[in-house]
C-alpha cells in the first residue's frame, strides 16, 4: 500500500508515475538520443545540495537499478565551504532519499570570495576542477552535472544578449585538462517547472545557491540581480505571448543554419561566409 512506503520510495514512485512523462521520459530520452551513459562507465554524479542535482541523482539511482546497460555511479558532494546549516541539510536530504553520498572538502567559497573581480567565474572554475581531479581519483571517466532544459536556453540567450556571441551548452563535452574524463548533462531535456513542481509534490526542501557572496545581492524571494535571472525574465514575459518559446529556443540550437550567418567559428578558428562565397 502507499501509505506503507518509505519516503524515498514515494518520490521514486512518483517519478515513475506522476511525473514520468515529465521526468523520466525526457530523462532517458537525453540519456539515448545524445549517448550519454555507455557500459562500463563509472560516473561521478555530482551533487551540489539543490533541487536539480538531487533529482538527477535520483534518476541516475532508478536508472542504474533497471537499466540493460551495466554502468556505475558514485555519488559525489564537494563541500566548498557550506555553513553548517547548509551543510546538515545535503546530509539530511541525501539520507532522506537514500542516496550514499561521497563528501570531500574544499576551501573554494574562501578563496573565490577574496579575489576581487569576478568571484562566481571562478568559483564555477574551481569547483569543475575539483570535481574532474576527485572523481578520476574515485577511478570515474564521467562527471554529471544537473543543468537542464532552462539552463541550456537561457546560456543560449545569454550568449546572445550581453557576450555578442551564439553559444550553446552541449548534452556532454570532453574535459579539456583531465584526459579521458567528460562531462555529462543528464537532465539536458528536463524542464525546470516540471523539477520544482516534482519538489512540491513531495514537500521536499533543498538548498538553493549557499555562496555567502551571492547571499548579499538575493532579496527575500531568492531571486539574484544577474544576468540569468534578467533572461529568466525575459523569457517568462515571452511565454505569456507564445507558450511554445522554451521549445522553440531549445529545438533552434539543434537545427542550427550555418550557411545564413556571415561569420562562425569553428575548432577555434573565426570564418566568414565570403571564404566559400
Amino acid at each position: 500500500m502507499k501509505k506503507d512506503l518509505e519516503k524515498y520510495q514515494l518520490v521514486e514512485r512518483s517519478i515513475q508515475k506522476k511525473y514520468r512523462s515529465a521526468l523520466w521520459t525526457p530523462f532517458v530520452r537525453a540519456v539515448k538520443q545524445y549517448e550519454l551513459i555507455r557500459e562500463g562507465d563509472r560516473i561521478a554524479v555530482c551533487i551540489s545540495g539543490g533541487k536539480d542535482s538531487m533529482l538527477m541523482a535520483k534518476l541516475i539511482q532508478l536508472l542504474h537499478r533497471y537499466s540493460e546497460v551495466p554502468f556505475e555511479a558514485v555519488y559525489l558532494v564537494m563541500d566548498p565551504g557550506y555553513n553548517e546549516a547548509n551543510r546538515q541539510k545535503i546530509e539530511d536530504n541525501a539520507k532522506l532519499l537514500h542516496i550514499p553520498i561521497t563528501v570531500f572538502e574544499t576551501q573554494i567559497f574562501e578563496v573565490a570570495n577574496h579575489t576581487g573581480d569576478a568571484p562566481c567565474y571562478l568559483c564555477a572554475r574551481m569547483r569543475r576542477g575539483s570535481l574532474y581531479s576527485k572523481a578520476k581519483e574515485l577511478g570515474c571517466n564521467k562527471i554529471a552535472l544537473g543543468h537542464h532544459l532552462n539552463d541550456v536556453i537561457e546560456t543560449t540567450v545569454m550568449m546572445m544578449l550581453y557576450s555578442s556571441q551564439l553559444k550553446g551548452m552541449l548534452p556532454k563535452l570532453h574535459s579539456t585538462n583531465f584526459e579521458g574524463m567528460e562531462l555529462i548533462r543528464p537532465l539536458y531535456c528536463v524542464r525546470e517547472a516540471d523539477i520544482l513542481a516534482w519538489k512540491a509534490y513531495n514537500g521536499l526542501d533543498f538548498i538553493r545557491c549557499a555562496c555567502r557572496f551571492t547571499e548579499s545581492l538575493e532579496g527575500g524571494d531568492g531571486v539574484g540581480s544577474s544576468k540569468r535571472q534578467e533572461v529568466k525574465a525575459l523569457i517568462a514575459q515571452l511565454k505569456k505571448g507564445n507558450p511554445e518559446v522554451e521549445k522553440s529556443i531549445f529545438n533552434s540550437i539543434h537545427a542550427v543554419n550555418i550557411e545564413t550567418f556571415p561569420g562562425f567559428k569553428a575548432d577555434g578558428r573565426m570564418h566568414c561566409y565570403l571564404e566559400d562565397y
